[in-house]
């Protein structure tokens, strides 16, 4: 980033789209907080190395590039494909301009602007209000179950005392599915109280579940990858424990007993969740390696009662999702074979339009 604090620079560290300015050789003079996200790396770091290398093996980006510094005509190129530094495919639109950024020098603008940003929100919204409409039908029908389960163990209970040794065999049968019914009833209705926040340090949170975990499954082994730089949190601790456990859980679940999870955390800049634009959030990686989750699953993964695994009851992630929405927070997930990466985005400051 710039090192000045004009309003420029304000309004430059605040725009969603990213933006470079680069030299005439095509290296990086400066970038925003959006292009080091998109980019993947820090503003001092890309100040030392060229466009190029950060967008390698795109000779027609580069020689337009070229040809934009030589003629100094804008332009602006619609729906592109490049690949990033990382690997990482980059689908946006991007404008490039002639800029006036130091005397006697000839520098380029660049803008990129993802594709998916404004149909990711809308998407997000559409998944979040159907979301929430499959969680009111299920809690209302748990309300309805609720009651006659009570009534069912207790005829149990009554009937128990009145049978011998081999008729209580039964009647143990139907208190123990009773009781397994009203934990998953439980489950469905959700927590039972608002949160009751606190600032706290994620990384105990997570030092926590990693032990957790750990102890449950022996075979799994864990890296821990902490940004020290990370401010506290304001959460209910609780529930931020349950909805991390949840997905470090599915993630134990999905590597079938053997295989590596990493605990991630980083600061984010400028991260729109939902309809609101926060300037900082903490951003929690919990990423396993293995199979991936299938596509048929990929748009329902956090609905209610939707699982991969046979055993599974599919609430867990619905859960998580709850707990970290009550903390005006969002889970995403990526997911191919050999990595499934749950992202979990909680503002530390507050948001605006």
């Amino acid at each position: 980033m710039m090192s000045d604090t004009s309003p420029l620079q304000a309004i430059l560290d605040n725009l969603h789209s990213a933006v470079l300015v680069i030299n005439k050789d095509l290296g990086v003079e400066c970038m925003n907080p959006s292009a080091e996200h998109l980019f993947h790396i820090s503003s001092k770091r890309a100040m030392q190395r060229s466009i190029k290398e950060l967008i390698p093996d795109e000779p027609e980006f580069h020689d337009r590039l070229s040809r934009s510094l030589i003629s100094s005509h804008p332009f602006t190129v619609f729906d592109s494909s490049l690949h990033s530094h990382d690997g990482k495919l980059i689908n946006a639109d991007y404008s490039v301009a002639p800029l006036a950024y130091k005397p006697g020098g000839e520098y380029l603008l660049l803008e990129f602007t993802r594709l998916s940003t404004f149909m990711k929100i809308s998407k997000e919204e559409s998944l979040l209000h159907q979301h929430d409409a499959t969680r009111s039908l299920l809690r209302g029908l748990a309300h309805e179950i609720k009651n006659p389960l009570g009534g069912i163990r207790g005829a149990a209970q009554l009937l128990d005392r009145e049978l011998d040794d081999e008729g209580r065999e039964f009647t143990h049968i139907i208190i123990r599915e009773a009781d397994r019914l009203q934990n998953l009833v439980d489950r469905m209705l959700g927590p039972k109280h608002l949160p009751v926040k606190e600032m706290l340090n994620i990384h105990k949170i997570l030092e926590h579940i990693r032990q957790l975990v750990s102890a449950e499954s022996k075979s799994i082994r864990f890296v821990a990858d902490y940004d020290p730089s990370l401010p506290d949190i304001n959460a209910d601790e609780s529930m931020l424990i349950q909805a991390l456990l949840n997905i470090t859980r599915n993630a134990v679940a999905a590597l079938d007993g053997e295989g590596q999870i990493t605990l991630r955390t980083r600061p984010r800049r400028n991260c729109a969740i939902r309809s609101l634009r926060y300037p900082l959030v903490a951003q929690i990686n919990i990423i396993d390696n293995g199979e991936g989750i299938p596509e048929n699953l990929a748009e329902t993964l956090f609905f209610p009662m939707v699982t991969g695994r046979a055993d599974g009851t599919g609430l867990g992630l619905s859960i998580a999702q709850s707990l970290i929405q009550q903390h005006n927070g969002q889970i995403e997930f990526t997911s191919t074979p050999g990595e499934t990466c749950f992202t979990i985005l909680i503002p530390l400051e507050n948001g605006h339009d």
